[in-house]
């Protein structure tokens, strides 16, 4: 035998985020040998500088404000600064938790665990850096992404998300450069937790492709916690300013200065290191790995998941992506991922999530005269209680004669927690009667969701 032949398996698995594990985990369970090819910590961006240790940083900040909240409602507390590295223990310990979860499902399903960057050589064919060699006749790519600065002059004076989990203070004055899911929960827990928070917006709206009246709200909210937006906002240049720095815009004027700088700005897919020349395997202009509805590349065997791909860019839906796929290849099944109807949340401060189509959309797709839109404004019972202005917002877009649900909008206390379950209900089809058929569940904020009028 040749000793330097490649080892041979069903699968071959690159990357251990969430997608990859996910499918190394489904295809193992239906009987196929997998190898798993990852360099980092398991978990991929989600569990190590990404969802897990963001909401951990947002449970903080909430922590922080109904401290507050607590002391002005008669109880004897004094609020006070958060001890980070004594928290930072806690969420660090929960985080390797993760980490020995995977490792002990990995041993228990049999799949080799290659702690390796690799690259293509063939179609059916990786290179670890060691050189070891593995075949197989099915390969996942589930590489991910990664946060990526603005190309301007000065740029490398600030930090991306992945930096923010290595501080172990907050700094007095930060300055937060994007409009999207990262920018407004960033700026939200940081403000929360004692900083003073900027936020430079190149547009004119927060969270472009979520429903503009929430996003508006929601900025309304910002401004009332004390986070400056600066919107319209084009950044030329970052300057440094002693031990600090400062923002030029386009127009030349100059910012403040602030103690820490990040950026925001996008993320671009892990797909320069797998060679993918040498498999044929096309990406597009942004080097995203193409796939069809069956998550399949144009390489026969050869599949992709997860931020790698043109997919939305949401640990759940690498998931289930890998999942159906697996059950496709090895268990029979014919399911595809449903691209449509995914919720999804942004855990600012207040969270603000959705599911289906905004108003815009809506009106889009059906037509200005077939649309019908339901709002509630009010104050959750907590901040009512306390004086506090802080308001939600909840939006229902229905269609047609039947007034069928196609867009659901949360912004508010415990939004992220509601949507779970009226999700499953707009999938199955829910309309306007069903909810107002529905009994409310009384004081919530839920239940103004099958309340509105």
């Amino acid at each position: 035998m040749n000793a330097h032949a490649p080892s041979e398996f069903d699968l071959i698995v690159i990357g251990g985020g969430s997608g990859g594990l996910a499918g190394a985990f489904r295809a193992a369970g239906h009987g196929a040998r997998v190898a798993l090819l990852e360099p980092g910590l398991l978990g991929g961006t989600c569990v190590n500088v990404g969802c897990v240790p963001k909401k951990a940083m947002w449970l903080a900040a909430d922590v922080a404000g109904r401290l507050r909240l607590a002391q002005t409602l008669g109880f004897p507390v004094t609020p006070a600064p958060l001890d980070w590295p004594e928290f930072i223990v806690h969420r660090e310990r929960y985080i390797e938790n993760i980490h020995a979860s995977y490792r002990r499902r990995l041993d228990e399903a049999g799949i080799a665990v290659l702690p390796s960057y690799a690259h293509f050589v063939d179609a059916h064919t990786v290179e670890c850096e060691s050189g070891t060699r593995l075949r197989a006749p099915r390969i996942l790519i589930a590489t991910g992404g990664r946060p990526q600065r603005m190309a301007v002059p000065g740029a490398e004076l600030g930090g991306v998300s992945d930096d923010f989990f290595q501080w172990r203070a907050a700094p007095e004055r930060v300055a937060i450069v994007g409009a999207g899911y990262i920018a407004v929960e960033l700026a939200g827990l940081l403000q929360g937790l004692g900083s003073r928070v900027d936020v430079f917006v190149r547009g004119d709206r927060l969270l472009r492709g979520f429903d503009h009246e929430l996003t508006a709200q929601l900025a309304e909210e910002y401004r009332q916690q004390g986070i400056r937006l600066h919107f319209d906002h084009t950044v030329a240049a970052i300057e440094r300013d002693g031990q600090g720095v400062r923002l030029r815009g386009f127009d030349g004027a100059l910012s403040d200065r602030f103690d820490a700088l990040l950026f925001a700005t996008g993320r671009v897919p892990n797909s320069e290191r797998l060679q993918l020349h040498n498999a044929g395997v096309a990406t597009d202009v942004g080097g995203h790995v193409a796939v069809d509805e069956r998550h399949a590349t144009n390489v026969d065997g050869i599949f992709a998941v997860g931020d790698i791909t043109p997919d939305p860019p949401l640990t759940p839906v690498a998931i289930a992506a890998a999942r159906r796929l697996m059950d496709r290849l090895y268990g029979g099944a014919t399911a595809l991922l449903d691209r449509t109807g995914i919720p999804t949340v942004v855990f600012s401060h207040p969270p603000i999530g959705q599911v289906g189509l905004t108003e815009m959309e809506a009106r889009q797709v059906h037509g200005d005269t077939a649309v019908h839109v339901y709002r509630a404004g009010f104050r959750p019972m907590l901040y009512a209680l306390a004086d506090v202005p802080q308001r939600s917002l909840f939006k229902l877009v229905c269609v047609g004669d039947d007034r069928r649900v196609v867009g659901i909008h949360l912004m508010g206390e415990a939004a992220d927690e509601i949507l779970q379950g009226f999700a499953v209900a707009l999938k199955r089809g829910i309309t306007l009667d069903d909810l107002r058929d529905t009994v409310a569940i009384h004081p919530t904020s839920a239940e103004e969701v099958v309340l509105m009028r």
